[in-house]
């Protein structure tokens, strides 16, 4: 359905549906996005009304609660505690504000339509809908919506607001556009109308270019240091993008190449969830690359959780590449249980939309290991659990096929066993055939040891015996 002017809820539902987002851990993109809409609908209609049912509804929302909430959940915040009184808004990125940090890219995104939609809220301007609004769950905006709420926005004589266009284009432009959708644009009257039409024709942000990279060094022998990282990381960094002076300056950071090694003190788990791999649903690479060194301390660190990031990030319309991947191989070995739940949850995704390379992320997970970044046994349960999910026993099974070489190669003996029963069970839930000369010679061997009884049960099954 092309969606014109916004289709608010009731305020009575409106107050029920954010306290209960206040006090949820997980974060549903579409969901809070027509929260947010409906938000700006009363806003703009009877502002009084909406703070009243805000603060019978959810209280003043605390400041630690529902970190998936973003931005967004500062303007409710601000809503609720201070009203719509007229005054300066801040948080809309000006001239004393610094581009210092690439790791939070998407939050400056999200930050700067915050700081205009509270300016807006309070200065009056009656703006017909969210124009960033997703249309798919990922938050991918489709081409035919954009163009409808901007006719929408031309017919109340409103300007679009450029961080709400700004987002609403990154999540725009998979592909080609219907013909039909390009003279609608091409209609348009509006001062940005030029620039939509040649954003769709050239099918939206373009995919900058890429690069592995290997920390220096050898790792170094473990240590029972709190906090103290053993192996070597294998990260990926991005070149610049083009056009980006069209853009609000807090969009700027995501158009810059981005150097991996360069860290800094500002990044942290509130970057990583559903809403982050949003903002470019058609670029989860440009997303994951940002984020792999704090996806990475999560498994060889005191990383803190950001659990839904890699479903998220495996939803995300647009292909996986090596940083996805290498986020998956992280998140896999993770140390919070949530994480490695969720980065299971995530190869299966993937798998199931066509996306997962299985050979790829077993030569990352191999490699990580080898590099003595990755803690085997974590792995090992993340990939039973995989396997375990409806549909997971063949891509975990491709991924085993290409890890256990460089696995049973450069890991201790004791930890071949449970590695080869995930192996054996996968096989045999999905039928995989071949063979496997360094499981064939484990299988070999004299005796009946678990290593040699599971590495066995894979040899048959792949034997199909």
């Amino acid at each position: 359905m092309i969606e014109g002017e916004s289709t608010a809820m009731p305020l009575a539902l409106l107050a029920e549906e954010v306290a209960d987002l206040c006090a949820r851990e997980g974060s549903d993109v579409p969901a809070f996005e027509r929260l947010l809409d409906s938000v700006l609908f009363w806003g703009f209609r009877d502002p009084d009304a909406l703070v009243e049912a805000l603060s019978s509804g959810a209280g003043t929302p605390p400041v630690g609660a529902a970190r998936h909430l973003l931005g967004g959940g500062r303007l409710l915040r601000h809503i609720v505690s201070h009203g719509l009184r007229p005054g300066p808004a801040g948080g809309s990125g000006g001239s004393g504000w610094l581009e210092l940090c690439q790791h939070q890219a998407t939050d400056y995104a999200f930050g700067a339509r915050t700081g205009e939609l509270v300016q807006r809220l309070r200065s009056g301007d009656a703006i017909p809908c969210l124009l960033s609004r997703p249309s798919r769950p990922g938050g991918a905006v489709e081409p035919q919506d954009l163009v409808a709420r901007l006719s929408a926005h031309e017919r109340a004589g409103v300007r679009p607001g450029a961080a709400d266009l700004g987002l609403a284009l990154l999540r725009c432009g998979g592909g080609p556009v219907e013909p039909d959708v390009l003279r609608a644009a091409e209609k348009l009257e509006l001062p940005d109308g030029p620039r939509v039409v040649g954003w769709l024709r050239q099918g939206g942000l373009p995919r900058p270019g890429s690069w592995r990279e290997r920390e220096a060094g050898e790792p170094q022998r473990p240590s029972r240091r709190r906090g103290y990282r053993t192996g070597r990381r294998v990260l990926i960094g991005t070149e610049a993008i083009e056009g980006r002076g069209e853009f609000p300056r807090r969009f700027w950071s995501l158009f810059r190449a981005y150097e991996p090694h360069i860290s800094c003190p500002h990044s942290g788990p509130h970057s990583r969830d559903a809403h982050a791999a949003s903002v470019l649903p058609w670029h989860p690479e440009i997303v994951a690359a940002r984020q792999l060194a704090e996806v990475a301390s999560v498994a060889d660190q005191d990383g803190r959780s950001g659990a839904e990031f890699l479903p998220a990030l495996a939803a995300s319309e647009g292909p996986a590449g090596p940083a996805v991947h290498l986020a998956l191989a992280y998140g896999l070995a993770a140390v919070p249980e949530a994480d490695r739940l969720a980065a299971a949850r995530a190869l299966v995704t993937l798998a199931g939309r066509g996306g997962l390379d299985g050979a790829l992320l077993g030569r990352e997970i191999a490699e990580l290991v080898g590099l003595g970044t990755l803690k085997v046994p974590l792995l090992t349960d993340s990939l039973r659990a995989a396997g375990g999910i409806p549909g997971g026993a063949a891509p975990v099974w491709n991924v085993m096929a290409a890890a256990l070489p460089g696995l049973l190669a450069h890991t201790r003996p004791q930890l071949h066993g449970p590695l080869l029963a995930v192996g054996a069970d996968s096989a045999a839930l999905s039928g995989a055939r071949g063979a496997i000369p360094e499981v064939a010679a484990i299988a070999g061997r004299p005796g009946s040891s678990q290593v040699v009884r599971q590495a066995r049960r894979l040899r048959d099954s792949l034997a199909g015996a």
